[in-house]
């Protein structure tokens, strides 16, 4: 069985941001019609998962907008961790905050409001507010999965991880009730952080000039660098070099 790659240490912890500081996120979106597709399904839940408290935000769309940007602010500075984030969760949520006209903290360096997003173009920008932004699925998939063929879905990475997800039918998330629906999402966000959390100080959060961190190697495998880096908006995330 492969193993996770191990924790490693560095001497610029400097530019790691403290663990209190980073914020798994997560939404849900209307199963009824096209999960999917943001010009036609609603946001019907958002988590937030903090090192010490977690938050769920449930009900009318724009309020759920309206109550996360608000909720972001509040937080101390750090460092909005999402999973495959930059593809789906956040431009997800920019074309449904712009359609309701919710004006949100959220700026992705494709202008935000496009659907689907134009994310295929090298390096991916995002900040919300001031908070930075890190996709835990690149920070997997460009060593660890490249390497070990191994899947980077968040649930597969997570069981390896030791780790205990909460499953669902996504298809059938429309049928779960609030409860189960609050324990599914804030699951997500949560293992998000954790896995993250166990990268670091690898994934280095720092401000310009632009940094890269080197990844140790899992057992038995080489070293690879982390396609990592910092950029000059303030906001933190992995490279796609596909």
């Amino acid at each position: 069985m492969t193993s996770m790659p191990p924790a490693q240490t560095s001497s610029d912890t400097a530019a790691t941001p403290p663990p209190g500081c980073r914020y798994g996120l997560d939404i849900e979106t209307d199963t009824t019609i096209d999960g999917l597709d943001a010009t036609r399904a609603a946001i019907v839940a958002v988590a937030v998962s903090g090192l010490d408290d977690e938050h769920v935000l449930l009900g009318d769309e724009g309020d759920i907008l309206r109550r996360l940007d608000e909720l972001l602010r509040s937080l101390d500075p750090g460092v909005i961790i999402t999973w495959n984030g930059t593809n789906f969760d956040l431009p997800f949520i920019a074309t449904r905050a712009a359609m309701h006209g919710v004006p949100v903290g959220l700026r992705l360096d494709d202008g935000g409001a496009g659907w689907p997003p134009t994310h295929r173009t090298g390096r991916h920008r995002c900040i919300w507010g001031h908070h930075r932004h890190l996709d835990g699925y690149r920070l997997y998939r460009d060593d660890f999965g490249r390497t070990t063929g191994l899947s980077c879905g968040l649930k597969p990475l997570a069981r390896l991880a030791g780790l205990h997800p909460v499953e669902v039918d996504r298809a059938r998330i429309h049928l779960l009730d609030d409860a189960q629906i609050r324990e599914y999402v804030a699951s997500d966000a949560r293992l998000a952080r954790q896995l993250v959390d166990r990268r670091m100080p690898l994934a280095f959060t720092a401000a310009d000039p632009p940094v890269t961190a080197a990844e140790g190697p899992a057992p038995g495998l080489p070293p690879r660098p982390l396609p990592i880096v910092s950029v000059g908006t303030g906001c933190q995330t992995a490279l796609d070099n596909d």
